[in-house]
């Protein structure tokens, strides 16, 4: 039960994190916002790490070594 949950929870916050992305890239080319803040930065640091996170856990619960 503790990989299904794992394994599902990864998937939908690579998922989220995807949608997340284009979403950002779509309010930067097409909708012209603001194309340089901060916060875009901040937002996308943290995005990338929590998807670290969530990718040494997914392969810890796989069973593979992680350097």
């Amino acid at each position: 039960m503790e990989k299904q949950i794992v394994t599902v929870s990864y998937w939908l916050g690579l998922l989220s994190s995807l949608i997340a992305l284009v979403l950002k890239a779509l309010t930067i080319f097409v909708m012209k916002g603001p194309v340089f803040w901060y916060m875009h930065f901040y937002k996308g640091a943290l995005l990338f790490f929590l998807i670290a996170i969530a990718t040494v856990s997914y392969a810890s619960v796989r069973g593979e070594k992680t350097s």
